[in-house]
């Protein structure tokens, strides 16, 4: 950011001195300090035209109009149309409007003063056409840096939306599982001290997993860091583990993945491994005793059925559900949640990438 304001400042610099010096090599010494004066008072502020673009413009017409009382015709009046481009950039409509009108009627005058007798139409058509160009330019530089400002807040939006789908899923599930398993721990204590011992032992594997993940989207997991060999991307390799998560929480869970996924890329992958840790969170939270889940997978796409008894209502609200449809629509795909003929609760996901549309 240093180096592009200093380039900048360089470049503001250039074209006074160019000016200037194009003055000093090329003026009679009898013209000279007038035509120099001139030229450092209409040159000199587009040093700081991007810092006051407003005021900037104020000085160099205000040159600009002694020049022509002078009646001194130079080089630097370009300074004028450099200075309206920097306010059309910066301002609304109105202040470039206004700023416009304030260098035809410059231009008018200058023809007026200046061009040859019968030859008023050229230059005028001539200077007319800068003095549009020049608020055109304008314009365009400002809807430019809006359009680009514009697409830098919905990068930062769709990141953060990202990073918050991240942690909904990440801690919620793992969450869940970890009472789970403490309530299975505090239960068993005393009838079954084993059992007990290798809950907890559970409960601070899924919390070493949980903060693994959580740095991993955050983006701040460092690639020397041993944990980041441990712990691969999860997919759908890694859907055996999460299932064996539920079960120790509880949750008889089944898992069947038909067909092959290393075709499939990484993201998808990540994609079909949230949307069924968040059903089976749903299913972990939401349902009682004695329920069942069973998860089907066929090649991209991925079936999550719950089935026990229906779900209850907070299962179908919330961000869960909403936040399992924006995975799937970045894979063009849906998802359909909601209770099965013979109870319980379904959801079913069809992801689609490449040429490859394959559903369950």
């Amino acid at each position: 950011m240093k180096i592009e304001r200093r380039w900048a400042s360089v470049q503001d610099s250039l074209l006074p001195a160019l000016l200037l010096l194009h003055v000093l090599t090329m003026w009679a010494p009898a013209e000279l300090p007038m035509a120099a004066t001139l030229t450092v008072a209409l040159a000199l502020p587009l040093v700081w035209r991007r810092r006051a673009p407003l005021i900037v413009f104020g000085v160099v017409a205000t040159a600009a109009a002694v020049q022509w009382l002078a009646g001194i015709q130079l080089p630097a009046d370009i300074a004028l149309l450099v200075a309206l481009c920097t306010v059309a950039a910066n301002s609304g409509k109105r202040v470039t409007l206004a700023a416009a009108v304030v260098v035809e009627i410059g231009a008018v005058l200058a023809c007026l003063r200046w061009a040859s007798d019968g030859a008023f139409l050229t230059p005028f058509a001539a200077l007319t056409a800068m003095v549009v160009a020049a608020a055109v330019l304008g314009v365009n530089k400002r809807t430019a840096r809006a359009y680009l400002e514009a697409v830098r807040e919905r990068a930062v939006a769709e990141e953060r939306a990202r990073i918050t789908r991240e942690m909904h899923d990440i801690v919620t599930h793992n969450l869940s599982v970890m009472v789970a398993l403490t309530d299975a721990a505090v239960f068993a204590q005393h009838s079954s001290p084993a059992k007990a011992t290798t809950a907890m032992r559970q409960v601070s594997e899924t919390g070493r997993q949980a903060l693994t993940d959580m740095r991993r989207s955050l983006g701040v997991l460092r690639s020397d860091e041993p944990d980041a060999a441990r712990h691969p991307l999860p997919g759908i390799a890694q859907l055996e583990t999460l299932a064996g998560q539920t079960r120790a929480a509880g949750l008889p869970t089944a898992l069947d993945i038909d067909g092959g996924h290393a075709h499939i890329p990484a993201t998808a992958q990540l994609t079909v491994y949230r949307l069924v840790q968040e059903a089976l969170t749903n299913v972990l939270k939401h349902t009682p005793t004695g329920t069942q889940a069973t998860v089907r997978i066929e090649c991209a796409a991925e079936t999550v059925t719950d089935t026990g008894p229906p779900a209850s209502p907070a299962t179908r609200s919330g961000n869960g559900i909403t936040g399992m449809r924006e995975r799937s629509a970045g894979y063009g795909g849906t998802v359909l949640a909601g209770p099965l003929p013979g109870g319980g609760w379904g959801v079913h996901t069809r992801l689609v990438f490449g040429s490859t549309a394959e559903s369950a």
